[in-house]
């Protein structure tokens, strides 16, 4: 199995999505963008949300690949902010444990 930040590196997606992702990155406050998404009262911690939002980003892109009406392309595009933001959150977390 893979670590999470490899999941994060690995993560291939068509270059408008990840591109917008990127754009949408210096905005990402975790408290409102995360708690939007996970829909939750308390926050998790940075792993855990990155797990749930790599599960929720599957099943967005799995609309995506399906061409149904279901799929949002803002949605898909903010959960990858989201993820893009947890990981750079946790990777500095880490560097202040060292």
């Amino acid at each position: 199995m893979l670590d999470l930040q490899t999941r994060v590196a690995t993560l291939q997606r068509p270059k408008l999505l990840a591109r917008a992702a990127r754009f949408g990155l210096d905005e990402y406050r975790r408290e409102v963008h995360l708690r939007r998404i996970l829909q939750c009262e308390r926050l998790p911690r940075h792993g855990a949300a990155l797990m749930q939002l790599l599960d929720l980003e599957a099943e967005s892109n799995a609309l995506r690949q399906a061409k149904t009406g279901d799929y949002r392309p803002s949605h898909h595009v903010e959960i990858l902010i989201a993820i893009l933001g947890e990981a750079q959150l946790m990777r500095a977390t880490a560097l202040r444990l060292v």
